[in-house]
Formats: structure tokens, C-alpha cells, sequence
């Protein structure tokens, strides 16, 4: 495939600790009038987070990539978030379907609101996938870090308990949704949550290491 995704031919060397290129991750920006830039500086804090903790080697800022661009296939994990509406173009959803069949990772955190917008459009993308919840003795939540009752709760909402989601496709976690848990918040900066505590916002971080860390290595 044209579109095979390069960075996942280099070889990753490890050892419990990754030696490996230099890699860039990506914030989704996206079309339908929902808030993508939302979360600004969540992915600054887990690349620090993880290089300091994990042995990644990221470059220290976030990319900014559209699901049509070409780009798209230059990031090994690509985050997207919101408050509202979101939509696809036909191109994008080919493009981004390709992005995530030849090895690429999507990560969806609903920050409220998003529920009902983003499941439609990754039906599109795949329409013959459901999302399935991951049980909490899945490797995701024993990696560097324990989660022993699975993914954990960052932000209150509605009273409902917080749900890892992932489409699995051909055996491989595609696409990771945080869903009633809002891991992106967490990760900004201590402060920009007034309700959140160090030990939450150490807590995020830790989820969305393990995260990175399953992404490398599935």
C-alpha cells in the first residue's frame, strides 16, 4: 500500500526502555465547527511526561495534522478531541482509514460532548467495527504503570463510570476512546483544571504513558 506507514518499518529496539528515533505526535484538527484545539497544553506535558518517564524520544511539541493530509502517516499516535461537532469528508475518512489499517493509532477523549458526534464518524471509517470495551486485566492498564481497575476516572460528567473503547481491526487496537474520563485535561498544565489535584493530574499522565507505551509495542 502507497500509503504503508514508513515509521513503522524502522526498527525499535527494546529493552524497557526505547531506544529509538526521534518521533512527532499530532493533535487532529477537523471540520464541523467542534473545538479541536481544545486540551492546548495536554500533549506538551505527555510527551515530557513520557520521555522523562518511559524512554521515548519525542520531539518536545505537539503537530498539528488534518485527516486528509499525507502527513497523517508520518505519526505513530494521533489525539483528537472536543466539545461538539465533528465531521469527515469522504476523502478524510478514506485517508484516515488507511492511516489506521496500515499501522497508525487514533486516540478519541471525549471533553464532554463529543459522544455523539465522534461515534457516527468513526462508523464511517469503519463501518464493519463496533467499539469494544478493553477488560481491566488488559495489558494497556499493567504496562509501566498499574491500573488494576482499568482506566481511570480524571473529570466528573454525568455520573457514569469511565469506559476504555477501542476498535480493534484485524487483531490490532486502531483506535483507543476515553470516554466518560476526560484523560486530555488532565494532562494540561496543573491549574488549568481548578477541581484537580497533583495526584489526578499524575494519574492522567501515568494512563496516557501506558497508552504510548502500548502504541510502540502492540
Amino acid at each position: 500500500m502507497k500509503y504503508y506507514l514508513s515509521f513503522f518499518i524502522l526498527t525499535i529496539v527494546i529493552s524497557y526502555s526505547f531506544v529509538s528515533p526521534t518521533y512527532k505526535i499530532a493533535k487532529l484538527k477537523y471540520s464541523g465547527g467542534g473545538d479541536w484545539y481544545a486540551d492546548r497544553t495536554a500533549l506538551p506535558n505527555l510527551i515530557k511526561f513520557c520521555n522523562d518517564h518511559i524512554g521515548t524520544n519525542f520531539e518536545s511539541e505537539e503537530e498539528i495534522v488534518e485527516a486528509s493530509s499525507a502527513d497523517l502517516f508520518s505519526y505513530p499516535f494521533v489525539f483528537v478531541t472536543g466539545h461538539g461537532n465533528i465531521s469527515f469528508s469522504e476523502n478524510e475518512v478514506k485517508n484516515l482509514r488507511a492511516y489506521l489499517s496500515g499501522g497508525g493509532f487514533l486516540h478519541i477523549d471525549d471533553n464532554y460532548g463529543f459522544d455523539k458526534f465522534i461515534r457516527p464518524q468513526m462508523k464511517r471509517v469503519f463501518p464493519e467495527l463496533e467499539f469494544k470495551e478493553l477488560p481491566q486485566d488488559h495489558k494497556l492498564y499493567s504496562l509501566k504503570f498499574k491500573f488494576a481497575n482499568g482506566l481511570p476516572k480524571i473529570h466528573e460528567h454525568d455520573g457514569k463510570r469511565p469506559q476504555g473503547l477501542a476498535l480493534i481491526y484485524k487483531g490490532r487496537v486502531v483506535c483507543f476512546y476515553t470516554y466518560e474520563c476526560d484523560l486530555g485535561n488532565g494532562w494540561e498544565d496543573f491549574g488549568v483544571n481548578p477541581s484537580d489535584s497533583e495526584e489526578t493530574r499524575l494519574k492522567a499522565l501515568k494512563m496516557g504513558a501506558n497508552l504510548i507505551q502500548f502504541v510502540l509495542t502492540q
